[in-house]
């Protein structure tokens, strides 16, 4: 049986190659700050845009940001497979220069090309959810720090992104029955 954190990290650099396109369109707004440290700790995906490189998540599907003593940030993400096997990505990523934490770059494994990682919405007061998406506009995730949003909230977070230019009628759910308590 092959390792399926070898697998997931093959997948995370072909990823990580895709995401460097950029926008035909107007630029993306992104939040004028982000705190790091606020926004490090567990978060659950509640929504995306679907994409070849998560095919194989059924459910569960979470991702742990924790700051590094270099002013970098670790990655961690996991999904459940149908079968109940655990897909694990490992990453680091950096903050874009001048865009107050909100642009990141992420390198996952030992792939040298890193992804754009921008935060367009943000629960500024809590950090509740978080909008992210890429400049091109064809990846997008709606994260909670619970497995779900309040549905108002849900709705006004389509909103911000549909407001941003993003096809809303692309997003899907994310199933959260199967997410490990208390997360990575």
């Amino acid at each position: 049986m092959p390792d399926m954190k070898a697998g997931f990290g093959i997948t995370a650099m072909l990823f990580s190659f895709l995401m460097a396109g950029c926008a035909s369109r107007e630029p993306l707004c992104v939040v004028p700050a982000v705190d790091l440290e606020r926004y490090a700790g567990l978060w659950y995906e509640v929504a995306k845009y679907p994409n070849w490189f998560q095919r194989s998540c059924a459910s569960g599907t979470i991702a742990k940001y924790a700051l590094r003593e270099d002013g970098r940030v670790d990655v961690q993400n996991q999904c459940l497979r149908a079968d109940g096997s655990v897909i694990e990505a490992r990453g680091v990523a950096r903050v874009v220069p001048g865009s107050g934490n909100a642009k990141l770059k992420v390198r996952f494994g030992w792939s040298p090309l890193a992804g754009d990682y921008w935060v367009l919405g943000l629960d500024e007061q809590n950090y509740s959810w978080a909008l992210v998406g890429h400049p091109s506009r064809k990846f997008l995730w709606i994260l909670s720090r619970t497995a779900k949003l309040p549905l108002k909230t849900f709705g006004e977070v389509v909103a911000l992104a549909e407001e941003l230019g993003y096809d809303v009628s692309r997003i899907e759910l994310t199933s959260q029955t199967c997410a490990p308590e208390g997360g990575l």
